[in-house]
């Protein structure tokens, strides 16, 4: 895993930094005092999904298709505010159902931005560290939120620091994860709005994903090439690079969409 963050993901030393920190230690500890909770922050296109996906590749045989792994999506899962009630039964029920069977479980919430403020405190008993919780032992389970929160201030901090000739390999942690925390814990959009997760420190790795600058993007340009078995040519890497939209308006120093467009962008020239 380790070796492969380092190959594949571009332009995060923070995260591979915090994710290899968090699964050495919670793998380590037989005996694990409460489960790991993870929260992914960034822009679109930044690597949270690749993460992710990478993430459970490694650590059960199946990956995303495993039955023990568990992914929830507000738009699919939780369309409806009205049923907000209906919900939280729901995912209590599922949650502790999958623990009962497997206690080395995952379970990821992608665009936590999206999901119904309230929704996910449901959730709090089974991430803090008690020993059993509803008569099932869940201290080795894992839990990945994935949000746009908080995106908008990593990429203004980053900018700052770019500005003040600050490398993104010198951005450290207690740069970014207070405020991430106050944007994502004070915005009514945001699925963690004055949460009791938050609230109660009950996430033990903040991790945040900086926005891709243009040799970032060319990286991923060229990764998409190798892996769709098309020719690199210098020309093609340069011109998907250069449609894709930068900010801030003058600089034109980080990608908008981070890579997320990259493979769409990359058939309009074969």
């Amino acid at each position: 895993l380790e070796c492969d963050l380092a190959l594949s993901l571009v332009g995060q030393p923070l995260v591979r930094q915090q994710v290899m920190k968090g699964v050495r230690e919670f793998l380590k500890n037989r005996n694990p005092v409460k489960p790991l909770v993870m929260s992914f922050h960034g822009s679109t296109g930044t690597g949270k999904t690749f993460v992710t996906s990478m993430l459970v590749r490694y650590l059960f045989q199946g990956g995303l298709q495993s039955p023990y792994v568990h992914q929830f999506s507000p738009v699919v899962h939780f369309p409806h505010a009205e049923q907000i009630e209906h919900y939280k039964e729901s995912l209590k029920r599922w949650i502790q159902g999958n623990l009962t069977n497997c206690g080395r479980s995952a379970f990821l919430f992608e665009e936590m931005d999206k999901m119904h403020p309230g929704l996910i405190d449901v959730i709090i008993p089974f991430l803090g560290p008690s020993w059993v919780v509803y008569g099932t032992n869940y201290r080795k389970a894992i839990f990945i939120f994935i949000s746009n929160a908080g995106g908008e201030r990593i990429n203004e901090m980053t900018l700052d620091l770019w500005r003040a000739h600050k490398d993104r390999e010198e951005i450290s942690l207690q740069d970014l994860e207070p405020a991430i925390s106050k944007a994502v814990f004070e915005n009514p959009q945001s699925g963690f709005w004055k949460s009791g997760i938050i609230n109660n420190h009950l996430i033990d790795f903040i991790v945040p994903f900086l926005p891709l600058k243009r040799h970032h993007v060319k990286q991923c340009v060229i990764s998409e090439l190798v892996q769709q078995g098309l020719e690199v040519r210098p020309s093609v890497v340069q011109e998907v690079a250069d449609s894709i939209p930068y900010f801030p308006e003058e600089e034109k120093i980080f990608s908008s969409t981070g890579c997320k467009t990259v493979a769409s962008r990359i058939s309009f020239f074969f």
